[in-house]
C-alpha cells in the first residue's frame, strides 16, 4: 500500500461514542448497507459490497491493484469487552511478495483496530490482524510505511487454506499491550490501551498489481 504520509494509514476521522455492553456488535450486514462505514482510498478503490453467502449476509472485498479501506467509528472500552471475534475466507493468495517491505505490503484481508490519536497523530496507533499470502502464522512486524505505529500480525498464513472460513478470537487488550510494549502497570496499561476508536477492514494489492477476493462476517467485541 503506497501511503504519501506515513501515518495516513491512521487517518480515518473518529467520533465515536462509547459503548459499555458485554457484546459490541460492529458488523451488522443484516442490514445490506455500508451506511455506518466510513470510506478510505489510499490507491483506487476496492469494491466492497453486502451479499448473502451461504444464506449469511456477508461483506465481500474486492481489490485489483487497488487499496481502499472501511472502518466502523465505535469507540470500544478493552477492559469491558477485550475479545474480538470474526469470520473471514480469501479466494486467493498473493505470491512472491515481502510483506515486510513497501513493495510487498499487500494483503487479501485484514482486519485493524484504530486508537486515535487524536491531533497528536504520532500518537495514533494500529494493530493489524492479517491473512499473511508469504509468512507463517502467528508472525509479527512492523508496518513498512508507519514503522511502530502500526503492528502487524499474521493471524492466517502461507499455509492456510483459502475458500475456507475461519473463526478468529483475538483479546485486543493483551494484544495491545504485546505489540506496543507494556508500560509497567495495570493503571498505566489501560492509560495507553483501555479504549480504541475503531475497527477497519482492508483488502488491498497496489503494489503487486493483482487481484484478490475477500469475505468477512460475525464482527463483534465480547467480555470473554
Amino acid at each position: 500500500m503506497k501511503i504519501q504520509n506515513s501515518l495516513l494509514l491512521l487517518s480515518f476521522a473518529f467520533s465515536p461514542s462509547i459503548f459499555a455492553a458485554e457484546h459490541v456488535n460492529i458488523s451488522n450486514f443484516k442490514s445490506k448497507s455500508l451506511t455506518n462505514w466510513t470510506a478510505k482510498s489510499f490507491a483506487g478503490t476496492t469494491e466492497y459490497s453486502v451479499i448473502d453467502l451461504d444464506n449469511i449476509p456477508t461483506l465481500k472485498a474486492v481489490s485489483s491493484a487497488s487499496a481502499s479501506g472501511i472502518a466502523k467509528e465505535q469507540k470500544i472500552d478493552l477492559k469491558k469487552t477485550p475479545y474480538i471475534t470474526w469470520s473471514w475466507r480469501i479466494d486467493n493468495r498473493l505470491p512472491n511478495l515481502t510483506e515486510t517491505s513497501k513493495d510487498g505490503d499487500d494483503y487479501s484481508a485484514r482486519l485493524y483496530i484504530v486508537k486515535d490519536g487524536g491531533w497528536q497523530v504520532w500518537k495514533s496507533l494500529a494493530l493489524n490482524y492479517v491473512w499473511s499470502s508469504n509468512q507463517v502464522k502467528g508472525s509479527t512486524w512492523d508496518n513498512a510505511f508507519v514503522g511502530d505505529n502500526a503492528k502487524m500480525l499474521a493471524v492466517q498464513g502461507k499455509a492456510s487454506d483459502t475458500s475456507t472460513w475461519y473463526t478468529e478470537k483475538r483479546d485486543v487488550y493483551a494484544d495491545m499491550i504485546a505489540q506496543f510494549g507494556d508500560k509497567g502497570s495495570d493503571k498505566a496499561n489501560e492509560k495507553a490501551y483501555r479504549y480504541i476508536d475503531a475497527v477497519a477492514l482492508m483488502t488491498d494489492t497496489d503494489n503487486s498489481k493483482l487481484s484478490a477476493t475477500a469475505y468477512y462476517r460475525n464482527i463483534h467485541f465480547s467480555a470473554e
